[in-house]
């Protein structure tokens, strides 16, 4: 048996879709139980990781969403926005379809990728999970 466990940045909308309120978006629906069922029944098999950017949009908006937001994400553990991540972050702005207005999406990229990450689990299509901006 292989005891080491792979490991999976839980960028903020993966949270933010886990705590939601029930939607009534066909859509929005299927991926809030998506979500829920992989927490549920998947997690317990990777070391999850956010950054201090995930802990800083989650913080946003609605108080007592925030809350059980922030609650959801207390345990996982929290990657350094090093310099290189941050440089990084900057050349994903710089050298991919990134706008400057979606530079915390650039900032998750790369403390995945510099941090040696194995996945990122996301719904945001528009700037992250999009091979038309990240091929």
């Amino acid at each position: 048996m292989n005891d080491i466990t792979e490991s999976v940045y839980i960028e903020t909308s993966m949270v933010s879709y886990l705590t939601a309120r029930p939607s009534n978006n066909l859509i929005m629906m299927a991926n809030q139980e998506v979500t829920r069922k992989w927490w549920n029944t998947r997690r317990s098999k990777f070391t999850l990781y956010v950054s201090q950017v995930v802990l800083d949009e989650a913080a946003k908006g609605d108080l007592e969403m925030a809350a059980k937001r922030l609650e959801v994400l207390q345990s996982l553990l929290v990657l350094e926005l090093t310099e290189n991540v941050q440089g990084l972050g900057l050349q994903f702005l710089i050298k991919s379809s990134i706008p400057a207005k979606a530079a915390d999406d650039a900032i998750h990229i790369a403390a995945a990728t510099v941090h040696g990450l194995d996945y990122m689990l996301t719904w945001n299509c528009k700037h992250i999970a999009n091979a038309q901006i990240q091929r």
